[in-house]
C-alpha cells in the first residue's frame, strides 16, 4: 500500500440548519459506473442524499433529495441496508424509519416504535435481514425483516447499565457489538434456533478496555480487528483469531492488542477503518486523524503497533461527528460536524 503524503478538502456541503450528526455512504454506489451516494442525518429532523456528479465542471457534489416530515425530533443516526435499496433512520423521538430507494425517490414505507425514548444508532447485518437499533433507554433491539417491509421485534437485549451510543454488527457473521456510556464495549450472539441472545463478552476496563464513555467502533476489511473511540481520548484495537473458529457459528473472544493516546485532547466521538488499513478518526478538538500499523516497530513491542499516518488541524469549525470512508477503491472521506456542514476529503500521493 503506497502511504498517502497529503489530504486535500474537495468539497464542503452545505444544506442542514443545525449539527449534522452521521454520515452512510450507500455501499453499491462507486463502482460499475454508479455514482458515490451517501447520507447525511441532523437535529435539523431532516436527511439529506448526496450524489457525486463526476459530468459536471468542478466533479461537484449534490444533494439530490431531502427526507422530511417524518421525525419530530433530531435524526441521530443513518445505516443503508446491503444491497442499497433501503435507508434505515434513528431519530430522539423515540422511533426508526425505514426508506425505500426507488429510482432515487424515497418513501418511509415502516416506522419501528418500542424504545423508551431516543433512539441513538441503527445498523444493518450482512444478509440485510436483520436490523439493529439501540437508545437512551439502555436496550439494544433486533428487529427481523418480514414481507411487505414489515418487521418484527425478536430480542430486546439488556446488560448495559447506561445509555447505548452506538450498535454495529460485525461484517460477515451475525454478532452484535454495542457501545455506551457505560465505558464498555458489549458483544451479544444468538445462542439458539429461538432468537435467544445473550452477551458473550464485556470489553471494559478490566480487559485493558475504555474507561469513559465508547461512542464508536469499526472493523478492519477482515473482521479479525476492531478499533473503539472514547471520551477517555483514546483509540483501542482489538483483535480475535478466526483460525480458531470450526464454524461460523463459533465465537471466540475478543483482545486488546494496543491503545494510541495522545492523539486528540477532547473526546474522540467517530473512527472508521478503509478498505485499505488506514484509521480515521474526528473528535471534538476539530480535528480529523489518520493512522496506519507499523510496520518498522522494533522487537521490544509484542504485538501490532500503530502510527500517526497524517494530521489535518481544524477541519471543521466545531466539533466532529462522523467520519466515514466511501465504498470502493478511491481514498475519498466524508466528515460531518457540529458547524452543519460536510467536508469531502480525498488522501492523496503528494504532499
Amino acid at each position: 500500500m503506497e502511504l498517502a503524503k497529503g489530504l486535500r478538502e474537495i468539497q464542503k456541503l452545505e444544506g442542514h440548519s443545525d449539527r449534522v450528526w452521521s454520515l452512510a455512504w450507500n455501499p453499491v454506489t462507486g463502482v460499475a459506473g454508479i455514482p458515490l451516494s451517501f447520507a447525511s442525518c441532523s437535529g435539523d429532523k431532516t436527511v439529506r442524499i448526496w450524489e457525486h456528479n463526476p459530468s459536471s465542471s468542478t466533479s461537484s457534489w449534490d444533494c439530490k433529495a431531502v427526507l422530511d416530515e417524518t421525525h419530530t425530533r433530531t435524526v441521530r443516526s443513518c445505516a443503508w441496508s446491503p444491497s442499497g435499496k433501503f435507508l434505515a433512520t434513528a431519530s430522539f423521538d423515540a422511533t426508526t424509519a425505514i426508506w425505500e430507494n426507488v429510482g432515487g425517490d424515497y418513501e418511509c414505507v415502516s416506522t419501528l416504535e418500542g424504545h423508551e425514548n431516543e433512539v441513538k444508532s441503527v445498523s444493518w447485518n450482512p444478509s440485510g435481514s436483520l436490523l439493529a437499533t439501540c437508545g437512551r433507554d439502555k436496550t439494544v433491539w433486533i428487529w427481523e425483516v418480514q414481507p411487505g417491509n414489515e418487521f418484527d421485534c425478536v430480542a430486546v437485549l439488556q446488560g448495559h447499565t447506561q445509555d447505548v451510543k452506538m450498535v454495529q454488527w460485525h461484517p460477515s457473521r451475525n454478532l452484535i457489538f454495542s457501545c455506551s456510556y457505560d465505558n464498555t464495549v458489549k458483544i451479544w450472539a444468538d445462542e439458539g434456533d429461538d432468537d435467544d441472545w445473550a452477551c458473550v463478552q464485556t470489553l471494559g476496563e478490566t480487559n485493558n478496555g475504555h474507561s469513559s464513555t465508547v461512542w464508536a467502533l469499526s472493523f478492519n476489511d477482515g473482521g479479525d480487528k476492531m478499533v473503539t473511540c472514547s471520551d477517555d481520548l483514546t483509540l483501542k484495537i482489538w483483535g480475535t483469531d478466526n483460525e480458531n473458529m470450526q464454524s461460523t457459528d463459533d465465537f471466540v473472544p475478543w483482545r486488546h492488542l494496543c491503545t494510541l493516546s495522545g492523539y486528540h485532547d477532547r473526546t474522540i466521538f467517530s473512527v472508521h477503518w478503509s478498505r485499505d488499513n488506514i484509521i480515521a478518526s474526528g473528535a471534538a478538538d476539530d480535528t480529523i486523524r489518520f493512522f496506519v500499523e507499523n510496520d518498522d516497530k522494533d522487537g521490544l513491542v509484542d504485538g501490532p503497533s500503530y502510527k500517526l499516518l497524517l494530521k489535518k488541524e481544524k477541519a471543521h469549525d466545531m466539533d466532529i461527528n462522523s467520519v466515514q470512508w466511501s465504498p470502493g477503491e478511491d481514498r475519498i472521506l466524508a466528515s460531518a460536524a457540529d458547524d452543519g456542514t460536510i467536508k469531502i476529503w480525498e488522501l492523496t500521493s503528494a504532499c
